[in-house]
């Protein structure tokens, strides 16, 4: 769509597209209006009001151009606005009757029917003109025009054309239906004034209807004049920061393709249209959207044709849908009745025998005082108010009292102007102030439903005031979805727990995804936001929980048991410890290693105690505790077996081919040396290890989104270097014991050696695909089973087989019989 022009454009533009073509109008109308009587549109009286109403509509806009189009009484005529037309003659005639407002003074008026653009320029002349002549360049107030102020016009383009024209002359004007924000702006309007909500307001009640109902994907069809151009602004800005939706614009004129523009919002899937129109252009789409078929819609009417008469009782209108309008509050005005039911006939009479040429004739015969009561009665109270107002301005200019006005002054449209600004009356129980910008300081709206009786009920109000509320009553509105309320949206609202992903350039088109679990989204929010690590959620999450912390207390029953078994080893060890030191010199025990065994045992002792650091939550202590005590114990085990493996090979077979070596190392105690820098290098691993990246705890959530799993983090670069040095005296052991094999039976340690090594290697195998395998809270008791299978492989099958030989089978603990081995062996490698 073509961005509107400026207002100040469109009233030059407009301005002068018409003057020129309506001078030549001017001297025919002044002396038409000479030669013409009385009529309903004249009235005589000590001040003078204007008045601009379109009694008939001219929908060509050609009509201008051809001779005949002078009579507006040939075109159509608008029962609504003759209605609104009688409506000034009947607060004329009630407040020349009235002893209070003016006691001494009539007021009198002169209306014009603008039934077209042409029509606009005549009656103005008329105002502003001085004995039939127009002085443009003369100051103001020296003009001493007729006329003290002008009711109307109805549209706002019509008024653009007249407004500046009249500020000219300094004559207010208080508009009943010029709704533009335009006429906002005082530094360019400072003479009008209005009784009619300005489409500020009515937009805002529209957005407050979309919103209560939830309607986000919207059309907007507007008529295309400053009024609609205005109206679409309004609502483009309103919804600028809502989830409402402008799927599709449209102005509409005598040309618009109706049918297209119903195929285009059936392509849309659009459930609400809002009408922003004047009432002929509005029964135009409706009738085009009857005919056509189109259903389930929700039609929102603007206040110009909310209340239409005609419309709610077409055949087939049920069929569109649901209409839902604005309108202003219907109030009855007393008296109006009786002053039609007499007017009517009177006027009949004179209709008949006059011949009152221009735009002061109404072939109106046809409307009945029934037809005029019952007629449209949208902006009714805007007329009556504005008169009134201009009735009390002139009552306070004349300073009227005691039944009587001051006759000694002179009261100028400027004049008027001023008191018109303080106006502060009540009329029908409502407050009538202007603010300063000339728009209405009170009123209220009603929010109408065309129900199926063909009438436009009220089902809601909306306050105009700084606590604007809207109220509903859902409950009176028979939908045409059989009680639920319809939608309008492009894409569904998302469930709880997902979140939009946007498809295009509208903010309502979306797909729905589920935020994953470790996350949550709420209904304010756009994105899904992960949990806190203390924190987790399932998929789809409106908020996160507090993960259960898990660890295995030392009450566990795994844990006990792993403690029993521990405390079991160290037992048994004291145990073997006692009987080995009874047989100390007894060739088993001295076959066995003889004192290392002792430092063995008490070295798988001190291991055990890593065990009892895997149980409890834990902390950087523990984390040490776990593992560096039996590595570093565990090493001397392994390095014991290491030396006495070698020291039996040496003895049996190197000691006699390099007896220098064998003498060396009795000398120097080689196997203890070798068990020292054993114990001193993996010492200064774990210290260098533990100093450079210490081992430290850690919260596992892998597997177990609503759980942390405390466990200890053993960094790879500080046990890297005391496991491989463990793996090599593992490999050194294993190296010597097979070169041990063929020894004598009591000597020959290596398939204990082995057998131990083998279960050592399987054991951490099956901890460590465990690991990979299982992440869970019952890790430390796997470790820690691993930990103790290692002790106890060495302490079961290598100590007890010769525990078993020194209770149960003691002849083997002999001299003789180790002798005898010895003997044999040697007979075998001679052999």
């Amino acid at each position: 769509m073509t961005t509107p022009k400026s207002t100040s454009d469109q009233l030059v533009t407009s301005t002068m597209k018409h003057f020129l073509a309506s001078l030549c109008l001017q001297g025919m109308f002044i002396h038409a209006l000479a030669q013409c009587s009385a009529s309903e549109f004249q009235l005589e009286g000590d001040y003078l009001l204007g008045g601009l109403f379109g009694i008939h509509h001219d929908s060509d806009p050609d009509f201008h151009d051809r001779p005949e189009g002078v009579d507006c009484a040939s075109k159509p005529l608008i029962s609504s606005s003759f209605r609104r037309f009688q409506l000034m003659r009947f607060a004329v005639d009630e407040i020349n009757n009235s002893t209070n407002l003016l006691p001494n003074v009539s007021l009198g008026y002169e209306i014009f029917d603008q039934c077209s653009d042409t029509h606009n320029f005549p009656e103005i002349f008329y105002f502003i003109s001085a004995n039939g002549l127009v002085q443009p360049w003369g100051e103001p107030h020296k003009n001493l025009s007729k006329v003290m102020a002008v009711v109307g016009p109805y549209t706002s383009s019509k008024a653009l054309i007249v407004a500046p024209l009249l500020m000219m002359n300094q004559i207010p004007m208080i508009s009943y239906g010029a709704s533009s924000s335009v006429f906002s702006r005082k530094q360019k309007f400072p003479y009008f004034l209005r009784t009619v909500q300005p489409n500020k307001d009515v937009i805002e009640l529209i957005v407050e209807i979309l919103l209560h109902f939830n309607w986000h994907w919207v059309a907007f069809l507007y008529i295309n004049d400053d009024y609609g151009n205005n109206g679409l602004e309004l609502f483009m800005k309103k919804i600028k920061d809502t989830q409402i939706c402008l799927a599709y614009i449209k102005g509409l004129n005598q040309y618009t393709n109706h049918s297209q523009i119903l195929k285009q919002i059936n392509a849309h899937r659009i459930g609400a249209i809002i009408v922003f129109a004047l009432e002929w252009t509005a029964e135009a789409l409706i009738e085009s959207a009857i005919n056509q078929n189109v259903t389930n819609k929700v039609w929102i009417a603007s206040d110009a044709w909310s209340l239409n008469k005609n419309l709610p009782k077409k055949k087939g209108i049920r069929n569109i849908g649901t209409v839902i309008g604005v309108s202003e509050k219907r109030v009855t005005i007393p008296g109006f009745s009786d002053f039609i039911n007499f007017s009517r006939r009177r006027t009949y009479c004179e209709n008949a025998s006059q011949n009152i040429h221009c735009n002061q004739v109404c072939n109106c015969s046809s409307l009945s005082a029934k037809n005029v009561v019952a007629a449209d009665p949208s902006f009714n109270i805007p007329v009556y108010s504005a008169v009134y107002a201009i009735a009390h301005a002139l009552h306070n200019a004349l300073q009227c009292g005691s039944g009587r006005c001051n006759d000694n002054i002179t009261v100028f449209p400027h004049m008027l102007l001023a008191e018109l600004k303080k106006s502060n009356f009540t009329l029908l129980n409502q407050s009538i102030r202007f603010d300063e910008n000339g728009d209405p300081d009170f009123g209220s709206y009603s929010v109408v439903f065309w129900n199926h009786s063909g009438d436009a009920e009220e089902i809601g109000f909306y306050h105009f005031d700084q606590s604007a509320k809207l109220f509903i009553n859902n409950s009176q509105i028979k939908w045409h979805t059989h009680g639920k309320v319809p939608t309008s949206v492009c894409s569904e609202e998302c469930p709880v727990g997902f979140v939009k992903k946007y498809t295009g350039t509208h903010k309502c088109c979306f797909d729905c995804e589920i935020c994953p679990s470790g996350s949550y989204i709420t209904h304010n929010m756009t994105e899904c936001m992960d949990c806190k690590d203390t924190e987790w959620s399932a998929a789809g999450s409106t908020s996160c929980n507090l993960r259960s912390v898990e660890y295995i207390p030392f009450t566990d029953t795994g844990a006990i048991l792993i403690m029993v078994g521990a405390w079991a080893l160290v037992g048994f060890t004291l145990a073997v410890s006692v009987l080995f030191a009874i047989n100390y010199n007894t060739p088993v025990v001295r076959s066995a290693g003889g004192p290392m065994c002792f430092l063995i045992l008490v070295c798988l002792s001190l291991c055990s105690i890593s065990v009892f650091f895997y149980f409890g939550e834990p902390t950087t202590s523990f984390c040490i505790l776990r593992f560096s005590p039996f590595l570093l114990f565990y090493t001397v085990c392994l390095a014991c077996f290491v030396v006495r493996s070698f020291q039996i090979v040496f003895i049996f077979k190197i000691a006699a081919k390099f007896p220098k070596l064998h003498s060396w190392w009795i000398k120097y105690h080689g196997q203890w040396l070798v068990i020292t820098v054993a114990f001193g290098i993996q010492a200064l691993l774990l210290l260098i290890g533990y100093t450079c990246c210490p081992p430290h705890t850690f919260k596992e959530t892998i597997g177990y989104p609503d759980k942390i799993i405390l466990g200890c983090d053993l960094n790879l670069k500080a046990t890297a270097g005391p496991v491989l040095f463990l793996l090599s005296l593992c490999f050194l052991c294993f190296i010597f014991s097979y070169m041990g094999k063929d020894l004598p039976k009591n000597y020959n340690e290596a398939k204990a050696i082995t057998f131990c090594l083998l279960l050592l290697i399987l054991t951490w195998i099956i901890f460590a695909t465990t690991s990979v395998l299982y992440h869970g809270k019952y890790i430390p008791i796997l470790n820690a089973l691993a930990i103790l299978s290692s002790l106890y492989s060495f302490l079961v099958w290598y100590f007890l087989p010769k525990c078993y030989i020194m209770i149960f089978q003691s002849y083997k603990n002999t001299q003789e019989y180790f002798q005898g081995l010895i003997q044999n062996y040697t007979q075998t490698i001679s052999q």
